[in-house]
């Protein structure tokens, strides 16, 4: 009887200890799979600038050939935004990305080199394709991004999650890091990816890399810029940027286009602006993540403290039969 008693534990400590190591297992392949943001820090020698406080923010459709701009988040009206910075101009201003036209003229035709490290590109060796250069060319846009906006360093914590949020075009967009000839490539943003493909800007950078369209024609790109900040807060902000690649894009096709953008794979839906102060804070991928590491601690030490007690009534039930058959050779 006392052996069966002991069986039947066996077994119940098996089923426990196996459904445990199934939540742990599940627990692992959900931080596995939980999209954590690159860091994309800064390469680029040359690229200090300020930005004050009093830059306007522009009115009317505006079509950027040459010259410097920077995609970044900014208050306006109280209201956390992602805007164009147009540093074209003697004196730089702000505009909406629904009024700003980059344009990739045909002086920025490359060709994919023969080499594995770019195979990321998803590109055949020898083609042509369009490239917003990381080192400025005089003859090319050049675009960047940057935290910098005076009340935007004063209110975020730490820094902002840049997020691709999808591309509509005629060919495919890769932005990339490349922090000079020899060092590899880094990708941040693949519009043939269906998952969420964030990166980490911290506060006061400002930051440019190579944008790559395999194509001539017309691009939306997505994007959302989000933030915690100082005050515990989540801010969060979409906007779609147009591209006019190539000399023969028409501008007016541009302006004009629409796209309805689904949210990737692992993405709520919606998430338009958000008034600082007007809404609790949502759980970011930084705080999803920390809590989902969190649990699988809790498990495996649940797990090993379930071990423990094992062993122990294990080697109970051993003393126990040993002395049963100790007293029965008495």
């Amino acid at each position: 009887m006392e052996d069966t008693v002991t069986a039947a534990r066996a077994r119940g400590r098996a089923r426990t200890t196996t459904a445990v190591l199934r939540v742990a297992l599940a627990t692992v392949i959900v931080l596995a799979t939980v999209p954590t943001p690159a860091r994309a820090q800064d390469p680029t020698p040359g690229l200090g600038q300020s930005i004050a406080a009093d830059q306007p923010l522009a009115t009317g459709r505006a079509e950027l050939v040459t010259g410097h701009i920077d995609i970044g988040p900014r208050y306006v009206d109280d209201r956390w935004t992602l805007l164009v910075h147009d540093g074209t101009q003697a004196r730089p201003v702000w505009r909406k990305p629904d009024e700003a036209l980059l344009r990739v003229s045909d002086a920025a035709l490359q060709t994919v080199p023969d080499d594995p490290a770019y195979a990321f590109l998803g590109v055949e060796a020898g083609k042509r394709v369009y490239v917003v250069p990381q080192v400025q060319n005089a003859d090319v846009v050049w675009l960047g991004w940057n935290t910098q906006d005076p009340r935007v360093m004063q209110t975020i914590d730490r820094g902002v999650t840049l997020t691709l949020l999808g591309v509509r075009g005629p060919g495919n967009l890769t932005t990339y890091l490349q922090s000079g000839n020899f060092a590899p490539p880094q990708p941040l943003w693949r519009s043939t990816e269906t998952k969420a493909q964030p990166f980490w800007a911290e506060v006061n950078t400002h930051t440019h890399a190579n944008w790559v369209f395999t194509e001539p024609g017309v691009y939306l790109v997505a994007v959302r810029a989000s933030a915690d900040l100082v005050s515990g807060e989540t801010v969060s902000a979409t906007a779609t940027l147009r591209f006019a690649v190539g000399d023969a894009a028409s501008a007016d096709e541009a302006f004009t286009a629409t796209a309805d953008i689904p949210a990737p794979a692992g993405e709520a839906s919606g998430g338009g602006d958000r008034a600082v102060g007007t809404e609790p804070a949502d759980m970011s991928g930084a705080g999803l993540l920390m809590a989902l590491t969190g649990a699988a601690v809790l498990l495996a030490v649940g797990l090993v403290l379930l071990l423990l007690r094992g062993r122990r009534a294990k080697r109970r039930a051993e003393q126990e039969r040993a002395g049963s058959l100790t007293e029965a050779q008495r």
